[in-house]
């Protein structure tokens, strides 16, 4: 089943602004691995559930051609939207429903999306998609999200958490697939030459207003806000509010460090 997501006007345009760009880090591991698994030339990469492409950029300049895939055209508007790379295409479509020919795919990627997928239809169509050789990248962030600003300890880090806790009734178990780095479905791929690379750390200076603006991105908040948009609305505000209360600063736009940990799924198919 496809979990349709992501799909409001407002959601996709949140999205853009202010989730998080996949460190360049990341991108050199998959192509070190894509270089050591398979021979040039490197034509075809496809970005399944692109969301608004930043992913698909980054991955721009090492192919001669990107196709970006998710469901939803109003994530795939904002893609569209960012000039200057005349070899990516975004088009609608699902993980589980490929529009490629048998071995035609150098590269498969999917950046916090695979737990959205059919596990087994997934891996059904990337076996049947991708080259001899071809590489699949399944990326994504360990739930271990902390906040420091000056001597703040933990306490920005415990507003976050508290945060979420509010929106645990609107939780998907789909997160929870996430939560556990893809386990099952890294256990599920059936090519034997497979690696698992856990706790990559990312390091950087976010302003107040862009870690609301990301939280306010979250699937469980959006939910929220659709059943109750009051108390939606309070919880972020309130949220800004003690942010910026417990770091003594007035400005939304004050910096703050944000540390996270990434981690990547790499796997390469059998000639």
């Amino acid at each position: 089943m496809t979990h349709r997501l992501f799909e409001e006007k407002h959601h996709a345009s949140i999205y853009q602004r202010y989730r998080f760009v996949l460190p360049e880090e990341i991108r050199d591991i998959i192509l070190h691995y894509l270089e050591r698994k398979k021979v040039q030339p490197h034509a075809l990469a496809v970005d399944l559930g692109c969301g608004t492409g930043q992913n698909s950029r980054l991955l721009a300049p090492h192919f001669q051609e990107v196709v970006g895939i998710d469901i939803s055209e109003c994530q795939l508007e904002e893609a569209r939207a960012v000039a200057g790379f005349n070899n990516i295409t975004y088009r609608k479509g699902t993980a589980e429903e490929l529009p490629f020919p048998d071995g035609s795919v150098d590269l498969l990627t999917a950046a916090s999306a695979a737990h959205w997928f059919d596990q087994e239809r997934f891996l059904l169509e990337a076996g049947r998609v991708l080259k001899p050789c071809g590489c699949m990248a399944l990326l994504g962030f360990a739930d271990n999200f902390r906040l420091h600003y000056g001597s703040c300890g933990n306490r920005l880090t415990d507003i976050y958490e508290e945060f979420k806790k509010v929106l645990l009734p609107y939780t998907s178990t789909q997160l929870a697939v996430a939560n556990t780095k893809l386990r099952e479905l890294y256990a599920a791929i059936p090519f034997p030459d497979k690696e698992r690379i856990e706790c990559i750390p990312l390091k950087q200076q976010i302003s107040v207003r862009n870690i609301v603006g990301f939280m306010e991105s979250f699937s469980m908040y959006q939910a929220f806000q659709r059943a109750e948009p009051d108390a939606a609305s309070a919880l972020l505000q309130r949220t800004l509010d003690r942010f910026l209360k417990e770091m003594g600063v007035t400005s939304p736009d004050t910096l703050m460090e944000v540390t996270r940990e990434y981690f990547c799924l790499l796997a390469s198919k059998q000639e």
